[in-house]
């Protein structure tokens, strides 16, 4: 039974890939050095908050239809939870033309039975192996050519998806994206942003788990790549860049942040200096530049200080009758600070610097968080993002 959804009729199964894609093994030997760096993040990321993003492939354009793949196996709750939010999507996005559930058929359609009058434009892209949240990325990628992750990944490449969402094994997506859609010209490693909230206007975090060890040219590309992002995305004319570190002084920081600071200097960014962990959420920063491994940590101290904010609230306002009352009176001003803090309505995290449209979802994503996520990648396609990339990193200093 079809439950409304159409099987994708030009899906190949593996065997009848394996010449075309053994020669691809090749190929992608030689850049699995650069995926195992790429993919040493966990396989995870903690709730990230982002506001709408990157284009699509640097030369498609600005589209009126999107396609986009679906991951519909990653994640802790998958398939039920995923393909509750693609079912979602397809009813309230009326600029989404096709979504594409990827991954074990059976698992999918026993999902759609739940669901009447599923979209048409739902389709089924068969994949037969699952990649989980446990297992080696760069190993996961090369073994499980037909995981939902890779199958997803190929879809962009293939011209037949312009966007890819997961919610599953991030150093896994993140790997699979390098090898099949490359980088972006100029480029050397992609870099997580994430969007965080504060006093006065977003703070791009960027990287914020994508490379625990970069070296100092990599991280100028971040802060040019998160820069981009600032301006192009959420609007800031003249972005201003800081380097994350233990103070405000040139000479403060790591071997990695002294030797980043002058290339930054140099970079034509309006680079302020450093920031600390206090400037973060003060609103006078766009762009706050660190390392994978540091960035990771400051989200997820941010995602636990936000649920024990949450935990004192509740227990305060519940102590006595009176307090209640004022619960009840607040219950406006409350309702809006949830909205303003629920991770689940910003989508996901873009992964820059792929030559692609790929966003990384928290493992625990419920539907809401996937429908999100498809609703960002959509904004996301057209504004031609990739290709300012590319035009301001040819504009850094030759070293």
């Amino acid at each position: 039974m079809n439950h409304g959804c159409s099987e994708k009729e030009n899906v190949e199964k593996p065997d009848s890939k394996s010449e075309s894609r053994s020669q691809e093994a090749a190929s992608d030997d030689r850049v699995l050095s650069q995926v195992r760096a790429v993919a040493s993040a966990a396989p995870r990321l903690p709730v990230l908050r982002v506001l709408p993003g990157p284009s699509g492939r640097g030369d498609r354009g600005r589209l009126t239809a999107m396609r986009i793949a679906v991951d519909a196996m990653g994640g802790d709750f998958a398939p039920s939870e995923i393909v509750a939010g693609a079912v979602w999507a397809a009813r309230e996005l009326p600029s989404v033309e096709r979504l594409l559930l990827v991954g074990v058929e059976s698992a999918i359609r026993s999902e759609l039975t739940k669901y009447r009058g599923v979209s048409s434009k739902l389709e089924l892209v068969s994949a037969s192996e699952v990649i989980g949240m446990g297992e080696s990325p760069s190993q996961a990628v090369m073994k499980k050519r037909d995981s939902s992750i890779v199958r997803s990944i190929e879809l962009i490449r293939n011209g037949e998806a312009d966007a890819a969402v997961s919610a599953g094994n991030t150093g896994a997506f993140m790997g699979a994206a390098h090898l099949r859609l490359r980088t972006l010209e100029g480029v050397i490693r992609p870099a997580i942003a994430a969007v965080m909230p504060t006093q006065k206007r977003p703070v791009v975090l960027i990287d914020a788990g994508a490379n625990i060890e970069p070296d100092p040219e990599q991280m100028v590309q971040f802060a040019v790549m998160g820069s981009v992002y600032a301006r192009e995305i959420l609007g800031v004319v003249h972005p201003v860049v800081g380097l994350l570190s233990n103070g405000e002084e040139d000479g403060k920081g790591n071997a990695l942040t002294r030797a980043v600071f002058p290339l930054l200097q140099k970079s034509g960014l309006n680079f302020r200096g450093n920031v600390e962990g206090h400037d973060v959420f003060e609103g006078e920063t766009d762009v706050i530049v660190c390392d994978g491994f540091v960035g990771n940590v400051l989200l997820k101290t941010a995602e636990s200080a936000a649920h024990a904010v949450g935990h004192w609230i509740r227990q305060e306002f519940t102590r006595t009758p009176i307090r209640l009352l004022g619960l009840f009176l607040l219950r406006g001003a409350l309702r809006s600070l949830k909205q303003k803090l629920d991770p689940e309505g910003y989508g996901g995290a873009p992964l820059l610097g792929v030559n692609g449209v790929c966003i990384v979802t928290h493992g625990a994503s419920r539907a809401k968080a996937i429908f999100h996520a498809i609703r960002v990648a959509g904004e996301w396609i057209g504004h031609g993002l990739n290709d300012a990339i590319v035009a301001d990193l040819r504009k850094l200093p030759v070293p």
